[in-house]
Protein backbone atom coordinates (compact mmCIF):
# COMPACT_ATOMS: atom_id res chain seq x y z
CA UNK A 1 0.00 0.00 0.00
CA UNK A 2 1.08 3.74 -0.88
CA UNK A 3 0.44 6.78 0.66
CA UNK A 4 0.69 10.25 -0.37
CA UNK A 5 3.71 12.45 0.02
CA UNK A 6 1.51 14.73 2.75
CA UNK A 7 -0.19 12.07 4.44
CA UNK A 8 4.01 10.13 4.57
CA UNK A 9 5.03 14.05 5.94
CA UNK A 10 2.15 14.04 8.35
CA UNK A 11 3.44 10.88 9.67
CA UNK A 12 6.52 11.57 10.28
CA UNK A 13 5.75 15.35 11.90
CA UNK A 14 3.61 13.13 14.38
CA UNK A 15 6.23 10.46 15.47
CA UNK A 16 8.39 13.86 16.14
CA UNK A 17 6.45 15.26 18.26
CA UNK A 18 5.87 12.09 20.35
CA UNK A 19 9.45 11.57 20.43
CA UNK A 20 10.35 14.78 22.22
CA UNK A 21 7.50 14.58 24.51
CA UNK A 22 8.32 11.31 26.09
CA UNK A 23 10.73 11.24 29.04
CA UNK A 24 14.12 9.87 28.66
CA UNK A 25 15.29 6.72 30.63
CA UNK A 26 16.67 7.50 34.29
CA UNK A 27 20.49 7.20 34.60
CA UNK A 28 22.02 4.60 35.43
CA UNK A 29 22.62 4.51 39.13
CA UNK A 30 26.07 5.32 40.02
CA UNK A 31 28.17 2.81 42.25
CA UNK A 32 29.47 4.27 45.51
CA UNK A 33 32.35 2.98 47.52
CA UNK A 34 30.37 4.50 50.63
CA UNK A 35 27.44 2.81 52.76
CA UNK A 36 24.35 4.71 53.15
CA UNK A 37 24.21 6.22 56.48
CA UNK A 38 21.43 4.99 59.03
CA UNK A 39 18.24 6.52 59.54
CA UNK A 40 17.97 7.44 63.11
CA UNK A 41 15.23 4.63 63.45
CA UNK A 42 17.77 1.91 62.33
CA UNK A 43 19.60 -0.21 64.45
CA UNK A 44 23.24 0.23 63.87
CA UNK A 45 25.07 -1.79 61.90
CA UNK A 46 28.56 -3.49 63.72
CA UNK A 47 30.78 -1.15 62.33
CA UNK A 48 34.90 -1.76 61.46
CA UNK A 49 37.23 0.42 62.25
CA UNK A 50 37.20 1.61 58.59
CA UNK A 51 35.01 4.10 56.82
CA UNK A 52 34.86 5.34 53.64
CA UNK A 53 31.89 8.74 53.82
CA UNK A 54 31.94 12.37 54.04
CA UNK A 55 30.48 13.79 56.97
CA UNK A 56 28.81 17.51 57.13
CA UNK A 57 29.76 19.26 60.65
CA UNK A 58 28.34 22.87 61.46
CA UNK A 59 29.94 25.94 61.08
CA UNK A 60 32.45 27.33 58.87
CA UNK A 61 34.42 23.98 58.57
CA UNK A 62 34.65 22.23 55.86
CA UNK A 63 33.18 18.38 55.41
CA UNK A 64 35.31 15.72 57.22
CA UNK A 65 36.11 13.26 54.57
CA UNK A 66 36.74 9.89 55.73
CA UNK A 67 38.64 7.95 52.74
CA UNK A 68 38.41 3.67 52.29
CA UNK A 69 40.36 2.26 54.98
CA UNK A 70 41.26 5.17 57.11
CA UNK A 71 41.04 4.28 61.53
CA UNK A 72 39.86 6.42 64.08
CA UNK A 73 42.24 6.42 66.92
CA UNK A 74 41.07 8.62 70.08
CA UNK A 75 43.77 9.71 72.39
CA UNK A 76 44.30 10.75 75.91
CA UNK A 77 47.54 11.58 77.25
CA UNK A 78 47.69 12.46 81.32
CA UNK A 79 50.96 13.28 83.82
CA UNK A 80 51.75 11.73 86.45
CA UNK A 81 48.90 13.27 88.64
CA UNK A 82 46.34 12.20 85.90
CA UNK A 83 46.00 15.76 84.41
CA UNK A 84 45.67 16.18 80.61
CA UNK A 85 48.47 17.04 78.37
CA UNK A 86 46.46 19.12 76.25
CA UNK A 87 48.99 21.10 74.14
CA UNK A 88 50.61 18.06 72.38
CA UNK A 89 50.90 18.34 68.66
CA UNK A 90 50.71 15.83 65.54
CA UNK A 91 54.27 15.61 65.81
CA UNK A 92 54.50 14.29 69.09
CA UNK A 93 52.60 11.45 68.40
CA UNK A 94 53.52 8.19 66.41
CA UNK A 95 50.97 5.52 65.54
CA UNK A 96 51.85 1.78 64.59
CA UNK A 97 49.84 -1.17 63.58
CA UNK A 98 51.33 -4.77 63.99
CA UNK A 99 54.27 -3.28 65.10
CA UNK A 100 54.79 -0.78 61.69
CA UNK A 101 54.66 2.92 61.55
CA UNK A 102 51.93 4.57 60.16
CA UNK A 103 51.81 7.98 58.72
CA UNK A 104 49.28 10.18 60.34
CA UNK A 105 46.75 11.47 57.70
CA UNK A 106 44.65 13.68 60.07
CA UNK A 107 44.90 15.27 63.64
CA UNK A 108 43.03 17.37 65.76
CA UNK A 109 42.93 18.32 69.91
CA UNK A 110 40.26 20.13 69.71
CA UNK A 111 37.94 20.40 73.35
CA UNK A 112 34.76 19.69 73.40
CA UNK A 113 34.60 17.21 70.64
CA UNK A 114 31.01 15.85 69.92
CA UNK A 115 30.11 12.43 71.42
CA UNK A 116 26.89 10.62 72.08
CA UNK A 117 27.45 9.38 75.59
CA UNK A 118 25.28 5.79 76.97
CA UNK A 119 25.11 6.32 80.42
CA UNK A 120 24.62 2.74 81.74
CA UNK A 121 22.95 2.37 85.35
CA UNK A 122 23.64 -0.82 87.84
CA UNK A 123 20.32 -1.53 89.03
CA UNK A 124 21.72 -4.79 91.10
CA UNK A 125 21.21 -5.30 94.63
CA UNK A 126 24.38 -4.60 94.86
CA UNK A 127 23.23 -0.76 94.80
CA UNK A 128 21.38 -0.56 97.26
CA UNK A 129 23.54 1.16 100.15
CA UNK A 130 24.74 3.93 98.42
CA UNK A 131 22.19 4.30 95.96
CA UNK A 132 21.22 7.66 96.42
CA UNK A 133 24.78 8.74 95.79
CA UNK A 134 25.22 6.67 92.65
CA UNK A 135 22.13 8.23 91.80
CA UNK A 136 23.05 11.93 92.13
CA UNK A 137 26.68 11.34 90.56
CA UNK A 138 25.19 10.33 87.74
CA UNK A 139 22.33 12.55 87.52
CA UNK A 140 25.95 15.05 87.83
CA UNK A 141 27.32 13.49 85.03
CA UNK A 142 24.33 13.69 82.39
CA UNK A 143 24.05 17.19 83.39
CA UNK A 144 27.12 17.96 82.62
CA UNK A 145 27.51 16.24 79.41
CA UNK A 146 24.24 17.07 77.61
CA UNK A 147 24.20 21.02 77.98
CA UNK A 148 21.42 21.06 75.16
CA UNK A 149 24.08 21.72 72.77
CA UNK A 150 23.19 19.61 70.17
CA UNK A 151 26.81 18.58 69.67
CA UNK A 152 26.30 16.78 72.21
CA UNK A 153 23.51 13.82 72.81
CA UNK A 154 23.07 10.42 74.95
CA UNK A 155 20.55 7.54 75.98
CA UNK A 156 19.99 6.09 79.36
CA UNK A 157 20.32 2.29 80.10
CA UNK A 158 19.31 0.58 82.85
CA UNK A 159 20.34 -3.18 84.32
CA UNK A 160 19.39 -5.42 86.71
CA UNK A 161 18.12 -9.05 85.73
CA UNK A 162 17.56 -7.41 82.05
CA UNK A 163 18.94 -4.48 80.33
CA UNK A 164 16.43 -1.94 79.22
CA UNK A 165 16.44 0.88 77.10
CA UNK A 166 14.99 3.58 79.87
CA UNK A 167 15.62 6.34 77.21
CA UNK A 168 16.49 6.81 73.66
CA UNK A 169 19.02 9.16 72.14
CA UNK A 170 18.26 12.48 72.99
CA UNK A 171 19.89 16.08 73.36
CA UNK A 172 17.72 17.11 76.43
CA UNK A 173 19.32 16.18 79.50
CA UNK A 174 16.09 16.37 81.65
CA UNK A 175 14.47 13.19 79.91
CA UNK A 176 17.30 10.67 81.17
CA UNK A 177 17.15 12.50 84.78
CA UNK A 178 13.26 11.97 85.02
CA UNK A 179 14.06 8.47 84.37
CA UNK A 180 17.07 7.86 86.50
CA UNK A 181 14.83 9.80 89.36
CA UNK A 182 12.41 6.81 88.68
CA UNK A 183 15.00 3.89 89.37
CA UNK A 184 14.93 1.67 92.29
CA UNK A 185 17.57 -0.85 92.29
CA UNK A 186 16.47 -4.80 92.58
CA UNK A 187 18.03 -8.12 91.18
CA UNK A 188 20.92 -9.31 89.50
CA UNK A 189 23.02 -7.72 87.01
CA UNK A 190 22.97 -8.18 83.19
CA UNK A 191 25.89 -5.90 82.14
CA UNK A 192 27.12 -7.24 79.26
CA UNK A 193 23.27 -7.11 77.50
CA UNK A 194 23.39 -3.74 78.44
CA UNK A 195 26.51 -2.93 76.60
CA UNK A 196 25.33 -5.18 73.65
CA UNK A 197 21.95 -3.35 73.70
CA UNK A 198 23.89 0.05 73.35
CA UNK A 199 25.44 -1.15 70.17
CA UNK A 200 22.51 -2.39 68.50
CA UNK A 201 19.34 -0.86 69.47
CA UNK A 202 19.28 2.32 69.86
CA UNK A 203 18.74 5.74 67.46
CA UNK A 204 21.45 7.11 65.91
CA UNK A 205 23.08 9.98 65.22
CA UNK A 206 24.11 11.19 61.73
CA UNK A 207 27.98 10.97 61.56
CA UNK A 208 28.92 8.84 64.32
CA UNK A 209 30.73 7.15 65.29
CA UNK A 210 33.27 9.58 63.49
CA UNK A 211 31.77 12.69 64.55
CA UNK A 212 29.86 12.61 67.13
CA UNK A 213 32.17 9.38 68.61
CA UNK A 214 30.45 6.82 70.71
CA UNK A 215 31.07 6.44 74.18
CA UNK A 216 29.48 4.45 77.13
CA UNK A 217 29.83 5.20 81.14
CA UNK A 218 29.28 2.47 83.13
CA UNK A 219 27.95 3.10 87.12
CA UNK A 220 28.19 -0.07 88.49
CA UNK A 221 30.32 -2.35 90.13
CA UNK A 222 31.40 -4.74 87.09
CA UNK A 223 30.09 -7.42 88.51
CA UNK A 224 27.58 -9.76 85.74
CA UNK A 225 25.20 -12.30 87.15
CA UNK A 226 21.94 -12.35 84.32
CA UNK A 227 23.45 -12.09 80.76
CA UNK A 228 22.80 -13.95 77.81
CA UNK A 229 25.55 -12.53 75.97
CA UNK A 230 29.41 -13.04 76.97
CA UNK A 231 32.42 -10.51 78.34
CA UNK A 232 34.12 -11.42 74.80
CA UNK A 233 31.28 -11.06 72.51
CA UNK A 234 30.28 -7.25 73.67
CA UNK A 235 34.11 -6.38 73.96
CA UNK A 236 34.68 -7.68 70.34
CA UNK A 237 30.98 -6.18 69.40
CA UNK A 238 32.33 -2.40 70.85
CA UNK A 239 35.61 -2.66 69.25
CA UNK A 240 33.45 -2.82 66.16
CA UNK A 241 31.26 -0.43 66.71
CA UNK A 242 34.45 2.09 68.22
CA UNK A 243 32.93 2.30 71.14
CA UNK A 244 35.03 4.00 74.19
CA UNK A 245 33.97 2.48 77.44
CA UNK A 246 34.57 3.90 80.57
CA UNK A 247 33.46 2.85 84.43
CA UNK A 248 33.01 4.45 87.75
CA UNK A 249 33.19 1.71 89.83
CA UNK A 250 30.65 1.23 93.05
CA UNK A 251 32.94 -1.15 94.90
CA UNK A 252 33.39 -0.32 97.86
CA UNK A 253 36.76 0.59 100.37
CA UNK A 254 38.24 -2.54 101.67
CA UNK A 255 36.90 -4.94 99.34
CA UNK A 256 37.87 -6.94 96.51
CA UNK A 257 35.67 -7.63 93.38
CA UNK A 258 37.23 -10.16 90.79
CA UNK A 259 34.64 -8.37 88.10
CA UNK A 260 36.59 -5.39 88.27
CA UNK A 261 38.74 -7.01 86.24
CA UNK A 262 36.19 -7.62 83.37
CA UNK A 263 35.20 -3.99 83.69
CA UNK A 264 38.88 -2.62 83.52
CA UNK A 265 39.59 -5.01 80.21
CA UNK A 266 36.50 -3.38 78.87
CA UNK A 267 37.41 0.17 79.62
CA UNK A 268 41.29 -0.49 78.81
CA UNK A 269 40.80 -2.58 74.95
CA UNK A 270 38.49 0.38 74.17
CA UNK A 271 40.72 3.17 75.10
CA UNK A 272 39.04 4.43 78.08
CA UNK A 273 39.41 3.75 82.05
CA UNK A 274 37.60 2.52 85.22
CA UNK A 275 37.92 4.94 88.14
CA UNK A 276 37.36 4.14 91.59
CA UNK A 277 36.04 6.53 93.84
CA UNK A 278 35.31 4.31 96.89
CA UNK A 279 38.70 3.29 97.22
CA UNK A 280 39.81 6.36 98.18
CA UNK A 281 37.40 7.26 100.64
CA UNK A 282 39.45 7.87 103.89
CA UNK A 283 42.14 9.22 101.81
CA UNK A 284 42.20 12.60 103.01
CA UNK A 285 41.54 11.15 106.69
CA UNK A 286 44.70 12.26 108.81
CA UNK A 287 46.32 8.98 110.27
CA UNK A 288 43.04 6.57 109.83
CA UNK A 289 45.56 3.43 109.43
CA UNK A 290 47.83 4.84 112.32
CA UNK A 291 44.71 4.96 115.01
CA UNK A 292 43.11 1.86 115.79
CA UNK A 293 39.99 1.82 117.32
CA UNK A 294 36.82 -0.09 117.83
CA UNK A 295 35.94 0.24 114.21
CA UNK A 296 39.03 -1.28 112.72
CA UNK A 297 40.43 1.57 110.84
CA UNK A 298 37.02 2.70 109.59
CA UNK A 299 37.54 5.95 110.99
CA UNK A 300 34.30 7.82 109.28
CA UNK A 301 31.55 5.17 110.62
CA UNK A 302 29.45 3.52 107.57
CA UNK A 303 25.80 5.53 107.93
CA UNK A 304 26.95 8.74 109.51
CA UNK A 305 26.81 12.26 107.82
CA UNK A 306 30.83 12.20 107.32
CA UNK A 307 30.74 9.27 105.93
CA UNK A 308 28.04 9.58 103.23
CA UNK A 309 29.77 13.32 102.48
CA UNK A 310 33.32 11.41 101.80
CA UNK A 311 31.09 9.20 99.22
CA UNK A 312 29.81 12.05 97.76
CA UNK A 313 32.67 14.36 97.14
CA UNK A 314 34.31 11.33 95.70
CA UNK A 315 31.78 10.02 93.79
CA UNK A 316 31.25 14.00 92.35
CA UNK A 317 35.47 14.07 91.66
CA UNK A 318 35.07 10.58 89.66
CA UNK A 319 32.36 12.05 87.71
CA UNK A 320 34.23 15.32 86.39
CA UNK A 321 37.06 13.62 85.77
CA UNK A 322 35.76 11.36 83.11
CA UNK A 323 33.33 14.59 81.94
CA UNK A 324 36.64 16.19 81.34
CA UNK A 325 38.33 13.25 79.70
CA UNK A 326 35.41 12.37 76.94
CA UNK A 327 35.38 15.71 75.55
CA UNK A 328 38.99 16.53 75.54
CA UNK A 329 40.94 13.70 73.79
CA UNK A 330 43.44 13.95 70.45
CA UNK A 331 41.75 12.31 67.29
CA UNK A 332 44.19 10.64 64.83
CA UNK A 333 43.39 8.65 61.66
CA UNK A 334 45.76 7.02 59.32
CA UNK A 335 45.37 4.46 56.16
CA UNK A 336 46.88 0.78 57.35
CA UNK A 337 50.29 0.62 55.73
CA UNK A 338 51.21 -3.10 56.46
CA UNK A 339 53.58 -6.10 55.41
CA UNK A 340 51.29 -8.16 53.51
CA UNK A 341 53.25 -11.23 54.42
CA UNK A 342 51.49 -14.25 56.23
CA UNK A 343 48.06 -14.86 56.66
CA UNK A 344 45.27 -11.74 57.15
CA UNK A 345 44.65 -11.34 60.68
CA UNK A 346 40.98 -10.38 61.31
CA UNK A 347 42.32 -7.99 64.80
CA UNK A 348 44.91 -5.75 64.51
CA UNK A 349 47.46 -4.14 66.84
CA UNK A 350 47.45 -0.90 67.04
CA UNK A 351 49.75 1.13 69.37
CA UNK A 352 50.30 5.13 70.07
CA UNK A 353 53.52 6.88 71.20
CA UNK A 354 54.11 9.98 72.47
CA UNK A 355 57.44 11.66 72.40
CA UNK A 356 57.05 13.23 76.42
CA UNK A 357 58.15 11.51 79.45
CA UNK A 358 56.10 10.86 82.49
CA UNK A 359 52.97 10.44 80.78
CA UNK A 360 50.23 7.98 79.85
CA UNK A 361 48.62 7.05 76.84
CA UNK A 362 45.47 5.95 76.59
CA UNK A 363 44.00 4.66 73.36
CA UNK A 364 42.02 1.72 71.34
CA UNK A 365 44.40 -1.71 71.25
CA UNK A 366 43.28 -2.49 68.27
CA UNK A 367 40.84 -2.78 65.50
CA UNK A 368 38.77 -5.46 63.42
CA UNK A 369 39.03 -5.50 59.41
CA UNK A 370 36.34 -8.24 58.63
CA UNK A 371 33.05 -7.51 58.65
CA UNK A 372 30.94 -9.02 62.13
Amino acid sequence: MQFSPKFTALIAAAALTLAAQTPAPPPAPVSQAAPAQPTPTQKPAAQSSSSNQEQKVEGPSAPIRVEVNEVIVPVTVTDVKGKFVSDLDEQDFHIFEEGQPQKIRFFTRERNQPIVVGFLMDLSNASKVHWKNYQDAAIELIQNLLTGDPKYSGYLISFANDAELQQNTTTDSELLVEKLRKMKPSGGAALYDAIYMACTNRKLVQGEPIEPRRVIVIIGDGHDSASKHGLNEVLELAQRNLLTIYGISTTGFGFYNEADDNMSRLAVETGGRVVYPLQDVYKDTDGYLSHPSDDGNYALKVGTGAYASAVATNMFRAITDIAGEVTTQYIIRYIPEVDGKGKPKPFHNVEVRVDLGGVKVRARKGYYATAP
